[in-house]
């Protein structure tokens, strides 16, 4: 097996952060990127929600595959070459990658090389005989990953799970979805989780733990501005709140501002009036219909679909027509 990191500049990466940081803390409705919760911190809190009996996504989207496998691995077919973008720990596409037949290669895609480099022995211990080619990149920057799988000859498959697609606004994520259908061939397919439209209880409860890890999750970006922007945010004065849009069908969650305050990030001040919010994610909720208009609108075929008993999450698989 083969995993070639490709490397990138941190200065480069570190511009790119303090650009968007400060051009989110411009607009009038403060915002920040929800890619840069992810750091090495993030992702580490990340996996402790998931772990949350309230956060059931990851265990609904767990079940589903553990219920489904071998039907979800019949329709992708053998020999398929298996691209995962925003790709993490990946730690979800090791039973699917186990279930396939005579998988060609894996081809992962994140924005952290420490991320990837650290699950090279165990994807190696589990599956040695398959080819793993990854890429540090930010997958939703058009371009950064064309090309991936071309020199495979087996069926290429879109690996992306636990709705993820949910963080992009709705015409940001038709979007995504024919970038990556422009990177197919016909008969190459996308397997693609969403979280289902429900009751806001249900996912208000999800985003608002009572151990406050998700808190502690969206206060770590501010931790990570003061780290890396040479920022002065005083964590203890935000106030972590995600609620749930039913007009726009999403989850929010935002950061509040717990009084009047002035920050400094790089040497630019930035105002905060007690109360004001830094929006920091979202969350789209979908309906399977919905979806399914989505992917054939962005020149997939819906195939088939998988939904857990209590129909709160989703799995979908797609084709590029022949």
């Amino acid at each position: 097996m083969n995993m070639a990191v490709s490397p990138v500049s941190d200065k480069a990466d570190q511009g790119e952060f303090l650009r968007d940081v400060i051009a989110g803390l411009r607009q009038p409705q403060k915002t920040l990127p929800c890619k840069y919760l992810y750091d090495e911190a993030g992702s580490r809190i990340f996996e402790k929600i998931c772990e949350l009996e309230d956060y059931y996504l990851t265990r609904t989207e767990a079940q589903i595959f553990s219920d489904n496998l071998e039907e979800i691995a019949a329709s992708i077919g053998p020999g398929a070459v298996v691209i995962e973008p925003g790709a993490g720990n990946c730690e979800k596409v090791e039973p699917l990658l186990e279930a396939l037949e005579r998988p060609q290669a894996y081809i992962p895609i994140d924005i952290s090389p420490e991320i990837l480099l650290a699950a090279r022995g165990r994807i190696q211990a589990r599956l040695p005989q398959l080819e793993v080619e990854a890429h540090v990149a930010d997958f939703s920057q058009p371009g950064a990953w064309r090309g991936a799988g071309c020199k495979y000859t087996g069926r290429r498959v879109i690996f992306f799970p636990g709705s993820t697609i949910g963080n992009f606004d709705p015409g940001q994520a038709q979007q995504l979805l024919e970038d990556f259908a422009s990177q197919l061939g016909q008969g190459d397919g996308l397997l693609i989780g969403t979280d289902l439209v429900k009751d806001a209880v249900v996912l208000e409860r999800a985003y608002n733990d009572s151990e406050h890890i998700t808190a502690e999750f969206n206060k770590n970006l501010l931790v990570r501005i003061n780290n890396e922007l040479e920022g002065n945010f005083d964590p203890q004065m935000f106030a972590h709140r995600a609620f749930y849009h039913p007009l726009r069908q999403r989850v929010e969650m935002h950061l509040v501002s717990l009084k009047a305050q002035r920050v400094r990030i790089s040497g630019e001040e930035f105002g905060f009036s007690e109360g004001e919010t830094i929006h920091t994610e979202n969350s789209h909720k979908y309906s399977l219909q919905g979806f399914a208009s989505m992917l054939d609108s962005a020149g997939f075929k819906s195939r088939c679909n998988w939904v857990d008993g209590k129909e709160l999450y989703a799995l979908h698989y797609a084709e590029i027509p022949r």
